[in-house]
């Protein structure tokens, strides 16, 4: 085992660093904890050996308890994770593929593969392989019970691979891609506290305050400011609340320019921030004022407008702060057909 000295960490993701998951996560906060000791490698904590997995939350505190130790908290496994300066990943602050072998399906590796995946506290293999069970409570709002898993893989690298990541796990669940690692010394009482509060996924507010318009406007794109040939005369004129999960909420400010023969018009999506909002994503919407409305989840918000042809759609997606923005869907009923050449 190592030791993991008494000191500062910084809890959960800040909010202005992203990828970010704002319903799970502290918003970067400072909790001091006591010194503790944690394994370096997964139980049975043996270099070249094969992880136990499929076992209960209950089984893996019990195979700690025969080693006089127990299982660790979810904040201290944190720690031991972002080492002594907070590192987003155990390797810094950076994503990187190749250190840990993130990016894919969480399974079983033998012990100390990945070399150089390990903490600056000397802690190894907290990212590659399986997940692995804490003792702590996954709380986060959830009415089940269920504790937290930390570590592992997945698809997403960049998100599974950051030490703040976690997951809840019914306690009773078994799964080849579960296993756990073990602490010692008192254990720290320190608790993920985070208050999920959950509004309606879209709400417009009519009229659209004048000063939050005025300060949407300023935030505008590079994309938006080149396909609407300068903002001097970009309006917005309906302005939306967007919550796609809990504890986030951005601000979709939608409009047009003011010339006639060249009307362009699209919805602005921002975060706002203590100094200046910040701009997320841009959807042109032709020369119609854009509408928007959510689909059955949240996170999907459909952007309609239209131009000389017909009218049209397009889906932006939120994954984790950040926007992606799908192809115009046209609406074939009403897409005008060129007219055919007259034949001489």
């Amino acid at each position: 085992m190592v030791w993991i000295p008494p000191g500062a960490l910084v809890a959960g993701t800040p909010a202005g660093t992203l990828p970010r998951i704002a319903d799970q996560e502290m918003p970067g906060e400072q909790v001091i904890l006591k010194g503790f000791f944690i394994s370096i490698y997964p139980y049975p904590d043996e270099e070249g050996g094969i992880p136990i997995a499929s076992v209960t939350q209950a089984d893996a505190e019990n195979l700690c308890e025969a080693r006089k130790q127990r299982l660790c908290t979810e904040l201290e496994w944190e720690r031991a994770c972002k080492g002594p300066d907070n590192h987003t990943y155990e390797y810094g602050d950076h994503y990187r593929a190749d250190v840990c072998g993130t990016g894919g399906a969480a399974r079983m590796l033998p012990s100390g593969l990945h070399v150089a995946c390990r903490s600056d506290f000397g802690v190894r293999d907290m990212h590659g392989s399986i997940g692995e069970w804490t003792a702590s409570h996954w709380g986060r709002g959830s009415r089940e019970t269920l504790f937290s898993v930390r570590g592992g893989n997945a698809p997403a690298g960049e998100l599974a691979g950051r030490c703040a990541m976690a997951i809840g796990r019914a306690p009773g669940a078994k799964s080849s891609a579960i296993g756990f690692r073990c602490c010692a010394g008192p254990a720290n009482e320190a608790e993920v506290e985070l208050h999920v509060e959950r509004k309606p996924p879209l709400e417009e507010r009519i009229p659209a305050p004048e000063a939050l318009a005025r300060r949407v406007e300023a935030a505008l794109p590079p994309e938006a400011v080149a396909e609407l040939h300068g903002q001097d005369t970009f309006r917005v004129s309906h302005l939306w609340f967007w919550h796609p999960i809990g504890n986030e909420e951005l601000v979709i400010g939608g409009g047009c320019t003011n010339e006639t023969a060249r009307r362009g018009c699209g919805a602005v999506i921002v975060r706002l921030s203590l100094d200046a909002p910040e701009a997320l994503g841009w959807a042109a919407s032709g020369r119609y004022v854009p509408t928007v409305e959510t689909d059955y989840d949240p996170r999907y918000l459909w952007v309609y407008g239209g131009d000389e042809r017909s009218h049209f759609r397009r889906l932006v997606t939120y994954a984790w702060g950040r926007l992606a923005k799908g192809e115009l869907e046209r609406n074939a009923k009403h897409v005008k057909k060129p007219k055919k050449a007259k034949k001489n």
